[in-house]
């Protein structure tokens, strides 16, 4: 026989868990766009016994820290005040392979759309660059006003993509965006099995065995008294100093990228 006050318990700490999760998720949409030209792809947070640990991953450290560290310390002022977590410690990791993190190919995608692109020449653009950076399968589900008043979707697959179960958990990330066009919202779903998590059943048949594990070097800098550990893959080489810059050099190689719609008029 379950007692009033045990209810009572049960339900505020049903309560206090819907509240972190809603706190987690407010967190994340302001994490993705207070630092969307960083490239942020996602944020792991523990609380540890002297505050709260925060892990920002992202394609550009740089850009996080800001000036004199400017960026790092704003989004710990953010973190403390308005989402109340307990002596922020923030440490920025670079990521190796952008093009295999669903959120960052989502907010490209969005801002390719955002600038003007047709959706399916960004979408072949997006298959194009997750698998030719070592994606086992992606699939991409677009849908909003694409074309006209009527709402529609449409699903893009390449690669060996597993859809449910285990194996879908295990091995596929996945994540959403929302751009805005004047025809109305469009929203974006990628999803990405990476190979590096592929189990005996998914395991390619032909496969290169060379270590091609990135090296790493952990940095510390010190902003205002605080140690801020930046993660950075060394050797790494790009073009690009942001995402802003990744954006307007893919746009101009995307041209070269033949649609369908293309393609048919050229047999007319």
């Amino acid at each position: 026989m379950l007692r009033w006050w045990e209810g009572r318990y049960e339900l505020s700490a049903v309560k206090k868990m819907i509240k972190d999760n809603y706190n987690m998720m407010l967190l994340h949409d302001y994490l993705r766009e207070a630092i969307r030209d960083a490239g942020f792809s996602h944020a792991d947070i523990a609380k540890t016994p002297t505050g709260t640990k925060v892990s920002l991953y992202v394609t550009r450290p740089g850009i996080v820290i800001g000036r004199k560290g400017s960026g790092i310390r704003a989004i710990t002022e953010k973190l403390g005040t308005d989402f109340e977590l307990k002596n922020p410690m923030i440490t920025v990791i670079e990521i190796d392979k952008p093009e295999l993190s669903p959120s960052v190919m989502c907010n490209r995608m969005a801002s390719h759309i955002e600038r003007g692109t047709a959706f399916r020449r960004a979408t072949m653009w997006t298959l194009k660059q997750v698998m030719e950076n070592g994606a086992m399968g992606v699939q991409i589900t677009i849908s909003g006003k694409l074309r006209g008043d009527r709402s529609a979707f449409e699903k893009h697959t390449a690669g060996i993509l597993p859809r449910a179960g285990y194996h879908a958990e295990t091995i596929v990330d996945e994540d959403i965006a929302h751009v805005k066009t004047p025809m109305g919202l469009i929203g974006i779903r990628i999803r990405i099995a990476k190979k590096e998590k592929e189990i005996p059943e998914f395991e390619m048949r032909v496969k290169t065995k060379t270590d091609d594990t990135p090296q790493t070097k952990v940095e510390e800098i010190e902003v205002e008294g605080a140690k801020v550990e930046v993660v950075k893959v060394e050797g790494k080489k790009d073009e690009a100093a942001s995402e802003t810059e990744v954006i307007a050099i893919e746009a101009e190689k995307m041209k070269s990228i033949v649609t369908h719609e293309e393609a048919e008029e050229g047999l007319k």
